[in-house]
């Protein structure tokens, strides 16, 4: 497939200043640029999303320039309903850092530029910023922006001026790579492209250029009709362990959330978030058309993406470990040292002598220990297969079971 047909294809089209997307395919510049901010010390499924679009554009011969947003970071995309709370430097640094890593991770090509637009901004001086940029904007132009209607509309939050120029700022991240490195496309989520104009407006009016943005829909929860994402509190993290915010999924917790996406979301979902070719994911979609309770394209999933995000080897280990804990002939008794020490490093752990309602506050299993008293006289907890209703001190290595596919080692 082209560019323009893969696109279309996996779905990642939404607004766009491109009237004919095979104009892409013939493009003469290939560069584009795709930025993140480091509000979190993780990103989201949501990011993921976007990067995967990205990765698109590199298979076809496209040059990325990924900005981590150290400058804009510090002033906070906009919300809908509030102001974001300031966030430290040292917590910025930080979250740089963690989220850098994880862009590497996923968009794997030579060709990589990695940005800082605190680099551009460090000493950029306040009347300098205002008499470039400020003046190439009308007050009408930023008053009819979708964010600042909603917030100082009736019932509105209101906005303060650091957050009411957070575009410009973005905007002028556009003009800096379209002089300094060429840059004439800006990749985004569906909910950035008003930000992402502020740059096409800047590089047509300083520098009497074209430049375009290009936008992926924003996704989904099919349950809730929620997109994924920080601001929802329904986040899918990346990090697979805490890097000091508590933003994270586990790998296996991370696996058996595509595993359980409901059967009218997968094939939408698995065009978007895996590598996996046209061909690939008709077969497999028709193959699970057959016998949708295989669950063949829920794993197909599930595999791919993780494999994406954590590697092929743990991957492969959080596979193997669901269907070890999945097989209802599985003695729970039977597993070597050496597997309890694999699972380990993929489930939560608590110490052996614990009592039981504690063990399910510690491990996440419960949110409290009253929700954890309420699960076990539902009937929702097992010790090594067997069911259990009452708190008692597990003195012995077992897996401990709430629900449907929550598990943690007691070791």
């Amino acid at each position: 497939m082209k560019l323009s047909e893969e696109l279309i294809y996996r779905g990642f089209k939404a607004e766009t200043t491109i009237e004919n997307p095979a104009d892409l395919d013939t493009r003469e510049n290939k560069k584009f640029y795709w930025g993140a901010d480091p509000s979190a010390d993780s990103l989201t499924i949501g990011n993921l999303a976007a990067l995967m679009m990205c990765a698109c554009f590199v298979r076809h011969g496209y040059t990325p320039y990924l900005v981590v947003g150290g400058a804009t970071g510090q002033i906070g995309d906009p919300k809908e309903n509030g102001e974001r709370e300031l966030k430290s430097l040292d917590e910025i640094e930080h979250n740089k850092k963690c989220i850098k890593a994880q862009i590497e991770q996923i968009i794997k090509s030579d060709n990589v530029i990695m940005c800082d637009n605190y680099d551009w901004f460090r000493d950029m001086k306040y009347l300098d910023f205002l008499r470039e940029v400020g003046k190439a904007f009308s007050m009408t132009q930023l008053l009819d922006r979708q964010f600042v209607q909603d917030r100082i509309g009736e019932g509105g939050s209101g906005i303060s001026y650091a957050e009411f120029s957070y575009s410009l700022i973005q905007g002028y991240d556009f003009l800096h790579l379209y002089r300094e490195h060429g840059v004439a496309m800006q990749l985004c989520g569906a909910d950035q492209y008003g930000n992402c104009t502020s740059g096409i407006h800047l590089i047509k009016r300083l520098e009497n250029g074209k430049a375009d943005v290009w936008s992926t829909p924003l996704i989904i929860d099919p349950i809730t009709g929620r997109k994924f994402g920080k601001s929802e509190g329904n986040a899918v993290w990346l990090a697979s362990s805490d890097n000091g915010g508590g933003n994270f999924t586990s790998i296996f917790d991370f696996y058996q959330f595509w595993l359980n996406q409901p059967d009218e979301s997968v094939e939408y979902l698995i065009k978007v978030f895996t590598l996996l070719e046209k061909d690939e994911i008709e077969s497999i979609i028709k193959d699970h058309q057959k016998a949708p309770e295989k669950r063949l394209a829920q794993r197909a999933l599930a595999r791919s993406v993780t494999e994406i995000v954590h590697g092929t080897k743990n991957a492969e280990a959080v596979e193997n470990l669901t269907k070890m804990l999945f097989d209802k002939n599985t003695d729970f008794t039977s597993f070597s040292e050496d597997e309890i020490l694999e699972f380990t490093k993929y489930l939560p752990v608590a110490k052996k002598g614990m009592e039981l309602v504690d063990i399910l506050a510690s491990t996440g299993l419960a949110e409290s220990k009253k929700k954890a008293r309420e699960y076990l006289a539902q009937g929702a907890i097992s010790i090594n297969g067997v069911k259990a209703s009452d708190d008692t001190a597990i003195n012995q290595t077992a897996i401990i079971k709430k629900g449907k596919n929550k598990f943690a080692v007691v070791k």
